[in-house]
């Protein structure tokens, strides 16, 4: 269990990226959902150890990890935003390399881990490639290889979809969910499928603050009667945004489909939406831009 008990970051330029966030994070796929911006990678880069929390407190099992940074390292597998690799290397050699780095001395313990890995990420037959030459979801597969040296109980991927074509996010959407068994797996993204195909258990992160916790599903049902429908002309969407708490547009048919929130029933042709998890996000997005009510926190 990954447990986080009022972490706040503040750079050095005064932005607070996170504001007394609290979270417990069990075995399985945990998905975090949140906006560009929202302090996502911040979060990740501080429970990867890779910067420390202004204030807070981050454990992992029996393992302070602020204050044994190295303990952590070494059950950790992180596969950060933005991937970085010698491009001339092969697949094996530099899994080879990052095996070393991580402490596998023996070689024939290192080729039988790289063999092993390069299997289980489906890249066996492109051992020998350069990496220049790898696909976008070769370099992730291979991002999720690296991740996985020494059998980590932890496991960090922040973005890893995206720019992903669909049969790539598929594939390594399924290499995750196999992954994701019997470690702990955080996914980081602002792709809501990605959550909704994955995680059993999820929050949604924004302006530096948990806003939400807990099973998609339940969160799905509960959100019910909150989202309401209705098919519009393109010049109506200006009178929509003005009467209503608009959350969601998109295109049907020609035609502009608006998902509003309002927890009465709004009539004017509006319908309810069963809704899914798409809707629950734009919805708790929605309530983070309302306006605080400074008259109602003063009394």
């Amino acid at each position: 269990m990954l447990e986080l008990r009022n972490v706040s970051h503040v750079y050095g330029n005064g932005t607070r990226a996170l504001d007394d966030v609290t979270l417990s994070v069990p075995t399985g796929m945990f998905g975090l959902l949140g906006p560009n911006g929202a302090g996502k990678s911040t979060l990740m880069r501080t429970v990867a150890t890779l910067q420390t929390p202004t204030s807070g407190s981050i454990t992992f099992g029996d393992i302070d990890v602020i204050a044994e940074p190295e303990r952590l390292r070494e059950t950790l597998g992180y596969l950060p935003q933005d991937f970085g690799v010698y491009p001339r290397v092969s697949a094996y050699d530099m899994l080879d390399h990052m095996a070393v780095l991580k402490g596998i001395a023996s070689a024939a313990d290192r080729k039988a881990t790289v063999e092993t890995l390069l299997n289980q990420v489906n890249l066996w037959n492109v051992r020998k490639k350069a990496i220049a030459g790898f696909s976008g979801g070769m370099r992730q597969r291979f991002g999720i290889a690296q991740a996985l040296i020494g059998n980590p109980r932890l496991i960090i991927v922040d973005e890893p979809t995206a720019g992903l074509d669909p049969e790539e996010r598929n594939r390594f959407l399924n290499l995750l969910a196999e992954i994701g068994e019997n470690v702990v797996v955080i996914l980081s993204t602002h792709i809501v499928e990605d959550v909704a195909d994955l995680c059993p258990r999820m929050a949604v992160l924004a302006g530096g603050k948990i806003r939400l916790e807990g099973a998609p599903l339940e969160l799905i049902e509960q959100a019910r009667g909150t989202v309401w429908a209705k098919a519009i002309a393109r010049d109506e969407l200006t009178d929509v945004r003005e009467r209503y708490e608009l959350i969601s547009t998109r295109l049907f048919a020609g035609r502009t489909i608006v998902h509003i929130l309002s927890e009465v029933d709004p009539g004017n042709g509006f319908e309810p939406v069963r809704g899914g998890l798409e809707d629950v996000y734009f919805a708790t997005l929605a309530r983070t831009r309302r306006p605080v009510d400074t008259a109602a926190l003063a009394a």
